[in-house]
């Protein structure tokens, strides 16, 4: 069976990140970029060969057992990310001090910021671009109609993981205290995700 390590969205790979890997005890990463002269697929085959990816759920239960370390590779598009348990495995020599672990610092893309804190998976609007956002909303808070600002707030290209709706939502707080300052209506919250889209 052909080891899979391609997500087709960034809400694939986010989940498959977050859900699959990061919350099943694959805490020590690398992420690396694949150069736009180099085909992504036999990059792909390279590191999978290299740490010996490809291998069935009962040889990583066997790993696992034995006290070494399981690895994981994961791509979209040219962003990838190699993932590994606690254990003994030639990733920790190879990458050495490239090795990060994601309870000590979040693997970032598209916006996001994935970590691990007190048992349990965060993902989460990057820093920089959750106050990008603020900023933005912030500026227009009290110039634009609430049908605008709420389109606005439906259409941020953010899946709701919990600590992304609470970050949306200080964003809609935010919002909301400049257009009360203003005697203006107020955008619903309604215009907030909940759940995850289809």
């Amino acid at each position: 069976m052909q080891y899979r390590c391609e997500a087709v969205s960034i809400e694939g790979f986010i989940q498959q990140l977050a859900v699959a890997y990061i919350a099943r005890g694959y805490l020590f990463y690398v992420t690396g970029r694949i150069p736009d002269h180099k085909n992504p697929q036999l990059v792909d085959e390279k590191l999978i060969d290299r740490y010996r990816i490809g291998i069935s759920q009962w040889a990583r239960a066997r790993r696992k057992r034995a006290g070494q370390a399981n690895v994981q590779y994961l791509r979209h598009e040219r962003f990838f990310v190699l993932l590994a348990t606690h254990g003994e495995h030639s990733f920790f020599e190879e990458e050495g001090a490239n090795v990060r672990d994601v309870r000590r610092r979040s693997i970032k893309y598209a916006g996001y910021a994935i970590g691990f804190r007190g048992g349990h998976v965060q993902v989460r609007i990057d820093l920089p671009r959750y106050r990008e956002l603020k900023a933005w909303f912030e500026e227009r808070a009290a110039k634009r109609s609430v049908e605008v600002l709420a389109r606005a707030f439906y259409e941020l290209p953010f899946e709701p993981y919990y600590l992304v709706r609470q970050q949306e939502f200080h964003i809609l707080r935010a919002v909301n205290r400049r257009r009360k300052e203003a005697g203006m209506p107020l955008v619903p919250k309604e215009c907030i995700w909940l759940k995850r889209r289809p």
